[in-house]
């Protein structure tokens, strides 16, 4: 199968995707509700789309082709409160999380889709275990070679988004340790990791025909890559990102990467290198182990410093390029958060601490996804 042809896009345009968990309201552990869900759903007429996923405990949820976090935050709000309407009528709940705390992978059962069940006989039970959440953002880039470009640009700030997304401290009843335990879980699938380092087109087509060839891949999905391109949108996607508990938090997230986007557009801060891998694993564990207090390499000087420096020290680089609806007041979030050291994975331990009882802490999770946020609060303790 040949490589499809990179379609032009709108540079800086953002697509958001949401992985969400269906609990129930008895004891808020994952409910396999997703066909009543998507029933319900098709009344309501929203921007995006609502899908399922691998198992039926999960739905998926996107926005369309939004210019700016603003617009990401209304189309996420409509998709939410259309969720949270069909949800009561079912008698469960809608909440974010990149894990469910407790869930038991051996009682998930595999959505009836023909490429979900062709995952699940290849992969066996990593399929099953494979129910966790995460957001994926997809940002617009003017022609095939600028994508490559962005995505080796974007990959020096990946320990950054995994980070301020981290919400997945508890897995199968226990605290892991990790902010970020959901990654752990990709990087068992053979083909996830990076992307290879090529800056041309044609060079990654060059790679795509090989492995190809190979029988073991037959499109693009097949990829697990932190950052893959996508041609049939003109977009790179970034998927490293826990579900939030919010989706303010996830409008918010947006912000960032197409500031991101537009620093690298308008002033190429830096060329990227094959090196640049060479300290890639280890910041991207660091940040899943530690979050926000995590150590980061810079790849350029080798240098050692708090990631949470390293976080702010950008936020001030790409202020400049911010000019989109609702960014400003998305990055100051972003940075308070930094500040404070605050993430989801970090709320999620507090209200453990505090209850003693992680059905409870779902159903408070739960909440916070069912509730909008003002802009002050979308990031803060509640």
């Amino acid at each position: 199968m040949a490589l499809e042809i990179f379609h032009s896009s709108e540079p800086l345009t953002l697509g958001v995707e949401l992985e969400l968990q269906l609990v129930n309201t008895h004891d808020y552990d994952l409910a396999p509700y997703a066909d009543d869900m998507l029933r319900l759903m098709r009344k309501h007429k929203l921007p995006g789309s609502v899908v399922p996923e691998i198992t039926s405990s999960m739905i998926e949820i996107s926005t369309g082709i939004c210019h700016s976090p603003q617009q990401v935050r209304e189309e996420l709000g409509q998709i939410r409160d259309a969720l949270v309407h069909s949800a009561d009528k079912l008698n469960i709940a809608v909440v974010g999380g990149g894990t469910h705390p407790f869930q038991q992978w051996h009682e998930r059962r595999i959505y009836d889709k023909p490429r979900f069940k062709e995952i699940s006989a290849l992969y066996g039970y990593l399929s099953k275990q494979f129910t966790i959440f995460g957001q994926h953002v997809h940002v617009g880039c003017p022609d095939a070679d600028s994508a490559l470009l962005m995505l080796h640009r974007m990959s020096r700030y990946i320990p950054h988004f995994i980070a301020l997304s981290a919400s997945s401290p508890f897995v199968q009843g226990h605290d892991t340790a990790f902010d970020s335990a959901r990654l752990n879980s990709v990087y068992a699938f053979p083909l996830s990791g990076r992307a290879p380092f090529v800056l041309r087109w044609d060079e990654f087509g060059v790679f795509f025909d090989k492995m190809t060839r190979t029988g073991v891949v037959n499109s693009m999905k097949d990829f697990y890559w932190d950052i893959r391109p996508k041609p049939e949108f003109g977009t790179i996607e970034i998927r490293v990102f826990d579900t939030p508990l919010t989706i303010e938090r996830a409008a918010a997230l947006a912000a960032y990467v197409q500031a991101l986007a537009a620093w690298f557009l308008a002033d190429a801060p830096f060329m990227p290198a094959e090196d640049d891998y060479l300290v890639y694993n280890y910041n991207r564990f660091q940040a899943c182990r530690f979050g926000l207090d995590a150590i980061y390499v810079d790849p350029a000087s080798g240098e050692h410093l708090p990631l949470r420096e390293h976080l702010l020290a950008t936020l001030a680089h790409v202020r400049p390029h911010v000019q989109a609806a609702g960014a400003d007041g998305a990055l100051e979030q972003l940075r308070e958060s930094a500040r404070q050291g605050q993430n989801d994975a970090r709320w999620l331990r507090e209200a453990q601490t505090k209850e003693q009882l992680l059905a409870e802490v779902s159903r408070q999770a739960s909440l916070r996804f069912k509730s909008a946020l003002p802009p002050t609060a979308a990031t803060g303790r509640r």
